[in-house]
């Protein structure tokens, strides 16, 4: 039997599906090394949403994670996930080649592009060509969903557009986890013809199940290299368990490129750091028919989840999802990933919340109805859908809004002056100014997690946790250990 490889997802995909892009950098330092020897072909650390998120919420620098991370693993080929620093919007040429550039400068390796409606024609292909010029492996994808439109023939023939890229890569990503064995192994065996001699890697989630069930069978359709995360930041809306992959690849007769040592010890911290901070514990789920009804991933009604509680409107949860059917079936099956996936749920939500469908439309789904994301998603929007949305000021007033492209120097200008980096540049652009730059800088150095082995110290933080003691004792006959005085994380 033939090799099967790995990429794993758990500092990137496995940590923004189950604890909403939480991870620290110090967690990502404790475990580096161990993951650098487990034998993956390439490893997510980063996404163009983590920017903002390290920022904003954790006070962190981004670009400081990447270069510490890449230090720890020079065995392993580092991936981005994005090729604009702004995850909502498009960005100028100018930004999008100077993050490409800085990516690569800062020790990543391999760059992951994804257009949202499988558009191959766009910003994606300047994305390609920057980052093949910038030394990295360019990777895009082939987004999988489920619709009317999104039939076996289509992903054929984009299969064929993105190879006349002439990428590095190309996989096939199933960001709802919709994919059955069944349909894994029709489609994959025809794009593995489709892209002739690109390399093609398979990513699913578990959110419907079926996940590990589907990475089985694109191994046994054709596929050599997959995408799995360590637990506990594996199954629930994250990818595969590696363990479980593995495990159930070698029972196949395949062989495994991969070190479960390294990798058990790293799950153990994971299920450790998990327990300090009170983060979920990634579990198998059920099988999940609902899935393929409204396909809203598992964070975006997670974050859904949240703001109607925040509004004390949590009953309504089903009705939004139930309506952003409605929404995505309007907008003519737009994928069901960032940005599209939380354009079709806020859209949604405000219908049920306002009582009359469209009454208000968000400026993204204007923008997405009058073709701001391109031909290829505005296509299939229903004619008198479309009629009412653009049949407004606001409709108007957003379609005069052309796309501008200013130089680097033009941007630099109204961001600091030639006297700023472009590392501290592109977290300006992202964070719409230097306001929370500066306030990331006075956060002070990241938190620095241990990997130590298992002690009396451990075991206390873990039941306590991670909270401060001031005295601490431990007693068995004959045997007491007793200490006094601020303990800090013990």
């Amino acid at each position: 039997m033939r090799e099967v490889r790995f990429t794993d997802t758990t500092f990137r995909d496995g940590q923004a599906s189950l604890w909403a892009e939480g991870m620290r950098t110090g967690m990502m330092l404790a475990l580096a090394q161990k993951m650098d020897r487990a034998g993956f072909v390439a490893a997510e650390v980063i996404a163009t949403s983590h920017f903002k998120k390290c920022v904003r919420d954790l006070r962190e620098d981004p670009w400081e994670r990447v270069r510490l991370v890449s230090k720890m693993m020079p065995n392993t080929k580092l991936a981005a996930m994005g090729y604009t620093p702004a995850t909502f919007k498009s960005s100028p040429l100018s930004i999008t080649e100077l993050y490409i550039n800085r990516l690569a400068a800062n020790g990543i390796r391999r760059l992951q592009v994804m257009d949202a409606a499988n558009d191959m024609t766009g910003d994606i292909v300047n994305a390609v060509a920057f980052a093949q010029a910038a030394g990295l492996d360019a990777m895009v994808a082939l987004v999988f969903s489920e619709s009317p439109k999104h039939t076996d023939e289509y992903y054929v023939s984009k299969a064929k557009e993105a190879a006349s890229m002439r990428p590095n890569l190309i996989y096939l990503k199933d960001p709802g986890g919709l994919l059955t064995a069944e349909r894994v192994r029709s489609i994959v065996p025809a794009l593995l013809d489709a892209v002739e001699n690109v390399p093609l890697e398979f990513h699913t989630h578990c959110t419907t199940g079926l996940g590990p069930m589907a990475v089985l069978a694109a191994v046994e359709s054709g596929i050599n290299i997959v995408h799995t995360a360590v637990p506990p930041l594996a199954n629930g809306s994250s990818q595969p368990s590696i363990f479980n992959i593995a495990s159930n690849l070698q029972a196949l007769g395949y062989e495994t490129a991969i070190d479960g040592q390294p990798l058990a010890e790293i799950s153990q911290e994971l299920f450790r750091m998990a327990k300090i901070e009170n983060f979920p514990i990634g579990k198998p789920l059920e099988y999940d028919y609902s899935q393929y009804v409204h396909q809203v991933p598992g964070g975006v009604i997670s974050n859904l989840r949240y703001q109607l509680t925040q509004m004390g409107m949590i009953r309504r949860l089903e009705e939004v999802l139930n309506e952003s059917i409605q929404v995505r079936r309007d907008l003519g099956y737009p994928i069901m990933v960032t940005p599209f996936s939380q354009f079709v749920v806020s859209q949604a939500a405000i219908n049920v919340l306002s009582g009359i469908r469209y009454r208000v439309v968000t400026d993204e789904v204007i923008g997405y109805v009058a073709g701001a994301f391109g031909s290829e998603a505005s296509n299939g929007v229903d004619p008198d859908v479309r009629d009412h949305i653009l049949d407004r000021p606001r409709a108007k007033t957003l379609r005069e809004n052309k796309r501008e492209e200013p130089s680097l120097k033009e941007i630099r200008g109204t961001l600091g002056g030639p006297g700023v980096s472009d590392d501290e540049l592109l977290l300006r652009y992202v964070c719409g100014g230097e306001e929370e730059v500066a306030a990331m800088r006075r956060a002070g150095p990241f938190k620095t997690y241990s990997s130590r082995p298992r002690s009396i110290v451990d075991l206390a933080e873990m039941a306590m946790g991670g909270r401060k003691l001031d005295q601490f004792s431990l007693s068995q006959p004959g045997f007491t250990i007793k200490t006094n005085g601020n303990l800090g994380y013990v």
